[in-house]
């Protein structure tokens, strides 16, 4: 689990591509210390394993599933990404309860300055703005953000001067696709609230059963 409170910015050092699958090796400081190979790294919000690590940069294996779900196989060498460590239980949930597992891209489509804030609107599909909210919690490339309004076709929030400095979000340009991932709460909440399938008996032992033998 993560927080979406960015360590630091790391950068893009080699990609090796596979038919659908990509290593990637990142150049990192902060996140490397204290680092174990099966650690989990939040590399633009998506959870990876860390498979290896030398000369101040890890590698991680990204399969077929996560290339089709997020922007990381849109990466070149060079690219700067947002890079969190797992969550640590003696620690600070200073963001919201981050899993790691990206929901769907989006795609920026505004950008307006107010005073010391940066205001970004992104477009969604609906199956994952139907879980985003006014004043929810959302996570873009990984960065724990609050939701400040929503449409029928996107959603916006407001970057402050200290997440333009520590993240690469602000960097991003009109057009460019970043990885999302909707509040876990709202999505088990929902399945909680489906009506729930019927239980086959096992057994045998049936209500018809019961009623022939007088219960």
């Amino acid at each position: 689990m993560f927080t979406g409170i960015i360590e630091e910015i790391g950068t893009i050092r080699g990609i090796k591509r596979g038919n659908r699958s990509v290593v990637l090796e990142v150049q990192a400081k902060k996140v490397l210390e204290d680092l174990h190979v099966g650690d989990s790294i939040a590399t633009n919000g998506v959870c990876l394993t860390v498979i290896s690590f030398a000369n101040g940069s890890f590698c991680a294996d990204v399969m077929p599933e996560t290339m089709s779900r997020s922007n990381l196989g849109e990466l070149h060498v060079g690219d700067r990404v947002n890079l969190e460590r797992a969550l640590t239980l003696n620690g600070r949930l200073g963001g919201h309860i981050v899993s790691g597992h990206v929901d769907g891209l989006g795609k920026i489509v505004g950008r307006e300055r107010d005073e010391n804030a940066i205001w970004i609107t992104i477009s969604a599909p609906a199956e994952l703005l139907r879980y985003i909210v006014d004043k929810g919690s959302i996570t873009i490339d990984g960065i724990s953000l609050t939701v400040v309004a929503v449409t029928d076709t996107g959603f916006t929030v407001s970057i402050i001067p200290h997440t333009q400095d520590e993240t690469t979000l602000v960097k991003k340009k009109i057009g460019d696709v970043v990885n999302l991932e909707n509040d876990v709460i709202a999505k088990y909440v929902e399945k909680l609230m489906r009506p729930a399938a019927p239980v086959e008996p096992k057994g045998g032992l049936t209500l018809d059963f019961l009623l022939a033998n007088g219960f």
